[in-house]
């Protein structure tokens, strides 16, 4: 075993870029110890790159993300067909695997490191007014950075789908693709109508939680919420968190549906692969297959059947626009040949919400780093697969919860909650500001006096925004990142709604449960609020202007609709109007953005979409 641990620990050196400055003891020995872990453990092993790519494939999906890896898994279950899977990254690494340390993956070689464009009335607090947007650009995608929280979004969301002319997309339709990917390994769900065991996906509970989650639940009780199963029957209400781990691991789309399946003959995977662009017949408009870059040489796949896009809800539209498919304005004056005039990159939408909400607290009962002893909670995810490195990104608890704005009457609450026992100002805070693009003037007055001190926070999340965004091309370089606008705030009725969200956010945090912690709001005010009266309406606004937090959520970019909606891109059969022979199956799809984290529901998008394809060529689905 001594000699595994050197050959992970020499092993593991490759990643230490990941992390600015090089990796610190405490995360170089949890990374090696899940690396042995890993490789001796774990049933599946990674998958083959391949050398020798076909000239031509039945369907190329391109990307291996949230969608995109499940899409590839179910397609190549029929074995007269080939499938080749083209992802942007590499395979995920050591750091990937263990939960606790999600936050170093961001900036690293594993995120596109894209950035929202500089905002005059959101992310102020930010540098040069941008957000950081990180993206999975790995296998698995951005299954492989997220927090790995489980939130399916509400029933009324699907059914609005299905209403605005989507047949199909009804959430008693959506919800037993939720139940096909499901292996739920909570035992007070196994009885549940709304859950499932045995899917390739593995949901559960972290083994570990600090004292501050059961805080949370009991503060929803005081002001009037249960605790109950956010994915079940109702939404509206407080939960521990359920993520996608197994066996207090990452359980990654890539882990989940393309590990078990690497060694099928009918499945090719091409990594580190950048697809520049569609090849599409202007007289037929049908596509042909992909062009892309890898490792420096040029490739061109013909596709026999179909080319599905999943390669999220920004990387797709730029792919599309590249492409010829998109906006004739915006294309024309970059000189891109227009194939079909539909609105591709608008609609985006994202969950915005109030960051850096802390609260300081008198007992050792929050996160932080020194507190805990290496070789314990090493031996503990190693051995047992418990501890503290189980924590989904140290995010614990969730809350659905009703603004004066929310319609009561059909449970669809307009505000979540993100509970950690942690805050802006926990290990030391330069991770976190780094990640979150703070400017340094604003985190060493506000949050560098509390650094090191027991804290918590509450996120504040807008769940159903009425702004929309734009993701535009720089110009038509493939290799230029586009252009984001989220957009944020631009209607003014998120921002109204998420300040009553902050309002409740600190109701919850006043709750009687919490005085026993000696709980109370950090006080220092922002630098630009200050001329508001602490946490008064026009201060919460203020404040989340200036910390606009995302948790990266864009959706929406290549819109499902019917042919008589003229900002529909897809049809619900997930097909790009005008075009042959090209669906796309990821976010992009959404005709407005789920309440709740959009993780899981783009699982569901790649259940359903895999499905439409093999109805569509006559074979028998589930």
């Amino acid at each position: 075993m001594v000699l595994n641990f050197l050959m992970a620990t020499s092993a593991i050196k490759s990643t230490m870029s990941l992390i600015s400055g090089g990796l610190l003891v405490v995360p170089l020995l949890m990374g090696a110890l899940s690396y042995y872990r890993y490789e001796s453990l774990d049933p599946e092993s990674r998958v083959i790159d391949q050398e020798h790519i076909l000239p031509r494939y039945d369907f190329i999906v391109v990307g291996g993300g949230s969608a995109g890896a499940v899409v590839a898994s179910r397609l190549s279950e029929i074995n007269r067909w080939n499938v080749l899977l083209i992802e942007a990254g590499p395979d995920e690494n050591e750091i990937s695997d263990v939960p606790s340390l999600s936050a170093y993956l961001q900036l690293s070689k594993l995120d596109w490191q894209y950035k929202t464009e500089s905002l005059n009335s959101s992310c102020l607090g930010m540098r040069f007014n941008r957000c950081n947007w990180p993206r999975g650009k790995v296998l698995g995608g951005s299954s492989v950075l997220n927090y790995m929280i489980y939130v399916r979004g509400n029933a009324n969301d699907f059914n609005l789908w299905e209403s605005l002319g989507n047949p199909g997309w009804s959430y008693e339709e959506t919800l037993k693709y939720f139940k096909k990917s499901e292996d739920n390994r909570n035992p007070y769900l196994f009885k549940s109508k709304y859950h499932s065991t045995g899917g390739l996906l593995t949901i559960q509970e972290s083994p570990w939680h600090t004292p501050i989650v059961a805080a949370f639940i009991e503060a929803g009780s005081e002001l009037g919420y249960e605790n109950r199963d956010i994915n079940g029957e109702k939404q509206t209400g407080f939960m521990i968190a359920q993520g996608t781990i197994r066996r207090g691991s990452r359980c990654s789309t890539a882990k989940a549906f393309l590990r078990p399946v690497r060694l099928r003959p009918n499945i090719h995977f091409s990594l580190n692969s950048y697809v520049t662009k569609l090849a599409i017949d202007p007289l037929s408009k049908r596509v042909e297959g992909v062009h892309f870059i890898k490792n420096g040489k040029a490739y061109f796949v013909k596709a026999n059947k179909e080319v599905i896009l999943s390669a999220g809800a920004l990387n797709t539209p730029q792919i599309l626009m590249l492409s010829g498919i998109g906006p004739s304005k915006h294309l024309q004056s970059l000189g891109i040949p227009l194939i079909n005039d539909l609105q591709v990159g608008e609609n985006l939408q994202d969950h915005v919400g109030i960051g850096g909400l802390t609260f300081v607290v008198d007992k050792p009962v929050t996160i932080i780093q020194d507190r805990f002893q290496p070789t314990a909670i090493t031996s503990q995810y190693v051995l047992n697969e418990r501890g503290p490195m189980t924590s989904l990104g140290g995010l614990e608890g969730i809350a659905f919860v009703n603004t004066k704005y929310a319609n009561t009457s059909m449970d669809w609450p307009d505000i979540q909650f993100h509970m950690a026992p942690a805050s802006i100002n926990s290990d030391g805070g330069a991770r976190v500001k780094k990640i979150m693009g703070l400017k340094d003037s604003l985190f060493n007055q506000v949050y560098a006096p509390i650094v090191g001190k027991d804290s918590w926070t509450i996120i504040p999340l807008l769940l159903r925004p009425h702004s929309r965004g734009t993701v535009k091309l720089k110009s038509k370089n493939p290799f230029d990142y586009p252009l984001f606008n989220p957009n944020y705030f631009h209607d003014e009725r998120d921002i109204k709604t998420l300040v009553e969200g902050g309002k409740i956010a600190l109701q919850v945090a006043n709750a009687n449960v919490f005085k026993q912690f000696g709980s109370r709001v950090h006080t220092i005010p922002l630098p630009n609020c200050a001329k508001f009266q602490f946490m008064s309406e026009k201060y919460i606004e203020c404040h989340a202007r200036t910390i606009s937090m995302t948790i990266y959520h864009p959706v929406g970019t290549a819109k499902m609709g019917p042919s008589w909606d003229p900002d529909a891109v897809v049809d619900p059969r997930l097909r790009v109007y005008g075009i042959s022979g090209l669906r796309v199956i990821d976010a992009s799809i959404m005709p407005t953005i789920v309440s709740g984290n959009t993780n899981a529901a783009v699982v569901m998008i790649g259940e359903k979409g895999a499905d439409m394809i093999k109805e569509d060529y006559g074979v028998p689905t589930y």
